[in-house]
């Protein structure tokens, strides 16, 4: 939901960080698979702001390449951590949300997203959002995993989580939403993240891996 002071958007409640990220994902496990000369090959020079928004800001780097040569990089930094919501019912059905997405400019059937900002848990973020975009509160949660969207392009983390034990509610999206809902079979939802139906990559993300997750 908005903040009195600032307008309504996808990634939520706005936050100004800039180089800290909150409620970050702890440092993978070393399992041999990163060389041991795996430092950052990269050097900063200089960054400035190319353009700036509640949102999120786009820096431009001056750089020194791996390779030693000078460069350019374009980071996409956004205010808020992204947050999405795999809801299943006692009937194992997914809740879906449906929107038209503007920058694709084409509808979109998704799990329940938002933003998630510094001063809330990703937990409190995810339940914020649920009820805000469906009306349903959960009794059960568990996160599902963390994941780098787009990592040669943005710093933006995802949490996802399963939320179960619904009860029903009213909802009171943001005015950037006009959104719909729809129940469907677990399987038919993640039939859908491999024809096509659904594109969104934090929900293709939180779906198959909970049906990663049922097989073990």
């Amino acid at each position: 939901m908005a903040s009195d002071d600032c307008p309504a958007a996808y990634h939520g409640p706005v936050s100004r960080l800039r180089d800290e990220r909150p409620d970050v994902a702890a440092d993978p496990v070393d399992d041999g698979a990163v060389p041991d000369t795996a430092d950052n090959p990269w050097q900063r020079l200089t960054r400035r702001v190319a353009y700036e928004n509640p949102w999120l800001t786009v820096w431009h780097d001056e750089v020194i390449q791996p390779d030693g040569a000078p460069g350019i990089y374009g980071v996409v930094h956004f205010a808020n951590r992204a947050i999405g919501v795999l809801a299943v019912d006692d009937a194992d059905r997914v809740l879906l949300v449906g929107q038209h997405r503007y920058p694709l400019d084409a509808y979109s059937w998704e799990i329940p997203e938002g933003g998630g900002g510094p001063n809330e848990s990703s937990l409190d973020a995810a339940r914020r959002e649920l009820v805000e975009e469906t009306g349903f509160v959960a009794r059960t949660w568990r996160e599902l995993g963390r994941a780098a969207l787009s990592n040669s392009v943005t710093d933006e983390l995802a949490i996802f989580f399963v939320a179960t034990d619904l009860d029903a509610g009213a909802a009171s999206p943001e005015g950037t939403e006009e959104l719909q809902t729809r129940w469907v079979s677990f399987d038919e939802a993640l039939a859908m993240t491999f024809d096509g139906r659904i594109s969104d990559a934090l929900s293709i993300l939180a779906i198959q891996r909970e049906a990663l997750d049922r097989r073990t």
